[in-house]
């Protein structure tokens, strides 16, 4: 048995859950002492996310990569959607897409690609165009006809929030590690989906992917910023965490194959049942590969 192991495991959840949703709070002389950490508390908070251990190609004995939608709507999946409205609460609360946007903002966060092969990098300026719409009105343009400068109350400017957006696709790796003798995944990326910001006022609006973030690299900020715990609001759990254990619902959309990654929706057009029995068919099948595994 893997001693050493077992009492990293159980040192890093010690330290993970003595950071508090709102620190100090019954040390607090003060509502301004609210929320700041002792010395003790930020020593004891100098934790990581727990590194991967190294997996030689030659240990993995089988693979299988697959993009899967996290609905929002879905209340096991509401840590990653809420808070919307961040008006009235500690800055310590944020969405996923809050924690994500902001970091890509200041800089923090550099693994931005277009797509989930990750091959063409972005930047937050080159997102602006994909986050917010910029319209001028009817009045604005008879000051621009009339050779006048446009009045900024005559532009309508529309950004998209945490609230707009409605799903997450990941995208992750199952393989069948020879050493462990164990099945697991590994994941690879994820990106928020939202309607088109150009329509988004419509009835209709297609959703689309805003970005596609490299979670390897994002794993720092992920582990700093904590997510509600319903169950215990004294023991946040970071979003790290939170996805690596896959604490979430998700479907399988798409796998890779030989027709070049086509996703359910191609084969199975304008059936939902039919898609999600198909989807449900690939879980299984990639769960049944452990055990048969070890059948001989």
């Amino acid at each position: 048995m893997n001693w050493k192991g077992i009492v990293l495991t159980i040192t890093t959840v010690l330290v993970s859950a003595s950071s508090f949703a709102q620190a100090n709070l019954l040390n607090a002389e003060f509502p301004e002492e609210v929320g700041v950490k002792t010395v003790d508390q930020i020593e004891a908070d100098n934790d990581e996310p727990l590194p991967y251990g190294y997996v030689d190609d030659r240990d993995i004995l089988w693979s299988k990569t697959v993009w899967e939608r996290i609905d929002l709507d879905e209340r096991i999946n509401f840590p990653y959607y809420y808070p919307i409205d961040t008006v009235d609460i500690g800055s310590e609360r944020r969405s996923l897409y809050d924690v994500i946007i902001k970091n890509i903002k200041n800089g923090n966060l550099k693994d931005i690609y277009v797509d989930s092969y990750f091959t063409e990098k972005r930047k937050f300026g080159d997102l602006e165009a994909t986050l917010q719409k910029v319209d001028t009105t009817d009045l604005g343009y008879e000051q621009l006809n009339a050779g006048e400068q446009v009045s900024l109350e005559y532009i309508n400017r529309r950004e998209l929030t945490a609230a707009d957006i409605q799903e997450w696709r990941i995208k992750g790796v199952w393989y069948f590690d020879k050493r462990q003798g164990e099945l697991k995944y590994r994941l690879l990326g994820l990106a928020p989906v939202a309607p088109d910001v150009n329509f988004i006022d419509s009835e209709q609006s297609d959703l689309v992917e805003l970005f596609w973030v490299w979670f390897p690299s994002s794993r720092d900020i992920l582990h700093e910023a904590k997510a509600f715990n319903n169950k215990n609001s004294s023991r946040p759990i970071s979003f790290d965490q939170l996805l690596n254990a896959r604490r979430f619902n998700a479907v399988i959309y798409k796998e890779e194959n030989v027709q070049g990654d086509r996703s359910i929706k191609d084969y199975i057009p304008d059936n939902a049942m039919f898609q999600l029995l198909e989807s449900q068919r690939l879980e299984e099948k990639i769960r049944d590969k452990e055990q048969d595994m070890w059948s001989y």
